[in-house]
């Protein structure tokens, strides 16, 4: 990634990662308190349906607090009801954070086909005043800094907890990513467990 960050560098560019994560209706299982000799029980209810698909931005730039992005798709499991995000939701949020953070932007993200598709390919050229595309290697989960925003996530507000509908999965991720957007050492920290780092210009 040596050259992508001299181009931050020498543009002021942001440096942006990208992923997407995933949870149903059953709670992330993480270490609890409990009574000695008595294990603590999350209850859930069978025969439920739901999920809450996320894309998130991670975005860095030396000496400014760094950011985060990030949209929801809900699923109710319903005949029709689409199940990923569309390559112009993607479109989408790219063009908000660069709207927010008023510099050109540089684009980490993997190989997934909606990051790929020929229509995704031709907006990142019509736009490549501002917007540099860098692909990570194959299965390198440990380079993306939005990974670890999703562990943030699974192991605050979702854990271990009787979540009743989609709606309410829904309303705990942003209760979530809203506490991590407003504590920036966090993000600081989702970057240094890649072991990269921004130099300044």
């Amino acid at each position: 990634m040596g050259t992508r960050k001299k181009i931050a560098a020498v543009t002021g560019a942001w440096v942006v990662f990208e992923d997407e994560a995933g949870q149903n209706l059953r709670p992330p299982r993480v270490s609890s308190w409990g009574r000695r000799g008595v294990t603590p029980v999350t209850r859930v209810r069978g025969r439920r349906s739901g999920r809450v698909s996320i894309a998130g931005l991670v975005c860095f730039r030396p000496g400014q607090r760094p950011r985060l992005f990030y949209r929801t798709r809900r699923h109710r499991g319903r005949a029709g009801e689409p199940k990923a995000f569309a390559w112009t939701d993607y479109r989408d949020l790219i063009r908000e954070a660069h709207r927010r953070l008023g510099r050109p932007v540089v684009l980490v993200w993997d190989n997934l086909n909606r990051h790929t598709c020929a229509e995704m390919t031709a907006f990142a050229a019509a736009n490549e005043l501002w917007l540099t595309v860098v692909r990570l290697p194959a299965y390198a989960p440990d380079l993306n800094p939005v990974e670890t925003v999703w562990s943030l996530l699974k192991r605050g507000e979702l854990a271990n907890r009787l979540i009743t509908d989609v709606d309410h999965l829904a309303g705990l991720i942003h209760t979530g990513l809203g506490r991590i957007q407003r504590q920036p050492h966090l993000l600081d920290g989702c970057l240094a467990a890649t072991g990269l780092t921004l130099e300044p210009p």
